[in-house]
């Protein structure tokens, strides 16, 4: 996982300029839209298609959940905004993000056209979008504090002061719950536990208020009681100055609590999105409803039935037949009509699409999801 910390692009790098977008626009209420976003792996053995054609818009003050399992693409969808995608991906597609903080408030930029090492990427990492990584070890440099750290992005991207900057991350501890913040300041990343890394990461990502927080699975290292407590400072930052959210995650009862609207990502496509109600009271794509079907339940009528798994696994992205990617999985497959052409997003109600023959009529759906 590529550093977190803002530092200066190497020696003999030259930082590339990326003009504004003068003549996008975006819908109202839209901070960021990915457009036709594709990230692919040229490998030896083939080419590893990790995102394939992602369309998606992140509201102002919103939550996004991305929900999905291991290797559908969430995080390389995140990397792909951040403009981090390890070598030798190749990132395609229009990233539009409407300036909150810096440069022309309120003009149009393509992150697709920013060099990863240039200045203008280098200024909205951090400040105009922050992100949660999901490993907090590899997330940090080894060989500097944590307070180090910290400050250093707050200087870049809030202050120039560095006593209002160190004061400013030992209040971002303080909000994460971090025990004796003071002293966990001076510490080197090896000296905290695992749940004190992400609480430090955590309190890195909203020290800065960035317009966007991208959060990837920003629970995971974290008890209950520490979960439930990061979940609402998220929630404070969204309310009190309008941050927009970006969350992945595999726990829908996540997503039913932090997000407004959701995507259901597989194999690297949005094969469902709409509003966070629609999604569990109407879902209609069958991996969807498999989703729903395996949350469990403590009701007393369903307390002794047996939990609904989906057999299989999600194949690995690389030289796949042309058609549905969930196919082999699905009971309402349909070789005819789910295999040998691009599945289309269909729009079955205003803000509700769905990659699915179901979706177009053309495919019956069976009993089961």
């Amino acid at each position: 996982m590529p550093q977190i910390r803002t530092s200066r692009p190497a020696q003999g790098t030259k930082a590339k300029s990326a003009p504004v977008e003068t003549d996008v626009r975006l819908d109202e209420g839209v901070i960021l839209e990915l457009k036709g976003l594709k990230t692919y792996f040229h490998l030896d053995e083939g080419t590893l298609k990790a995102v394939d054609g992602v369309d998606l818009p992140i509201r102002e003050g919103k939550t996004l959940g991305i929900v999905g399992e291991s290797g559908c693409g969430k995080s390389v969808t995140a990397q792909a905004i951040m403009r981090i995608v390890p070598k030798p991906g190749v990132v395609d597609g229009r990233m539009l993000l409407r300036l909150r903080k810096h440069g022309h408030i309120g003009s149009v930029v393509d992150l697709g056209k920013m060099g990863e090492n240039s200045a203008e990427i280098r200024k909205i990492r951090g400040g105009e979008i922050a992100m949660i990584f999901q490993e907090p070890m590899k997330a940090f440099s080894p060989v500097h504090t944590i307070g180090n750290q910290i400050t250093e992005a707050i200087l870049l991207h809030n202050t120039p002061d560095p006593e209002e900057a160190e004061a400013i991350a030992l209040d971002s501890f303080k909000k994460v719950g971090m025990s004796n913040p003071e002293q966990r300041l001076k510490e080197y990343p090896h000296q905290l536990s695992g749940g004190m890394r992400q609480r430090a990461m955590i309190a890195m990502a909203l020290s800065c208020n960035p317009s966007i927080l991208i959060a990837d699975e920003p629970t995971t290292a974290l008890d209950v009681t520490v979960q439930a407590q990061v979940l609402e400072l998220i929630n404070e930052l969204k309310s009190s100055i309008g941050t927009s959210v970006v969350f992945i995650t595999h726990d829908l009862g996540v997503i039913a609590e932090m997000a407004d609207d959701v995507a259901v990502m597989y194999l690297g496509k949005v094969v469902e999105q709409t509003d966070v109600d629609t999604l569990f009271h109407g879902a209609v794509h069958p991996y969807t409803r498999a989703l729903l079907g395996a949350i469990p339940t403590v009701t007393a009528d369903e307390g002794r039935q047996r939990l609904l798994s989906i057999p299989g696994t999600v194949p690995f992205p690389m030289n796949l037949p042309t058609g549905c990617g969930f196919y082999s999985r699905c009971k309402h497959r349909d070789s005819e009509r789910c295999m040998g052409e691009e599945i289309p997003l269909t729009e079955v109600a205003p803000g509700h699409k769905v990659r699915c023959r179901i979706a177009e009529g053309s495919v019956q759906p069976k009993a089961g999801y």
